[in-house]
């Protein structure tokens, strides 16, 4: 595999999950759910709404559907990437997401 072959294919696959992720942060949002702070992810991928800071049933299976997507993405990219090469990906997405939506780590209600 060429270099600019190995090059698109991290670009796609952080331009995915910077995609999935945008949109995860923005039901997070609706859902008030502080999906940042540890233990929440795992709660939302295990039904739990009680995470949720308001009643949104419809935008909450939405956000839990996506969280399940997140990860099929990327396993995909471990497989084809490595793990080293995913997390790097990861970190920058997820540091992208803190300064887009700094609301994702804070309790609901914001004070």
């Amino acid at each position: 595999m060429t270099m600019q072959q190995d090059g698109y294919r991290v670009g796609r696959f952080a331009s995915n999950l910077e995609d999935i992720d945008r949109e995860v942060a923005r039901l997070a949002q609706l859902c008030r759910v502080p999906l940042l702070q540890r233990g929440v992810v795992e709660r939302v991928l295990h039904g739990d709404d009680s995470v949720c800071g308001t009643k949104n049933s419809r935008a909450f299976v939405k956000l839990h559907d996506l969280l399940m997507l997140h990860f099929a993405v990327r396993e995909k990219s471990a497989d084809q990437l490595g793990q080293r090469q995913t997390a790097a990906i990861e970190m920058v997405v997820v540091e992208r997401l803190r300064k887009s939506f700094p609301d994702l780590a804070a309790d609901w209600p914001p004070a």
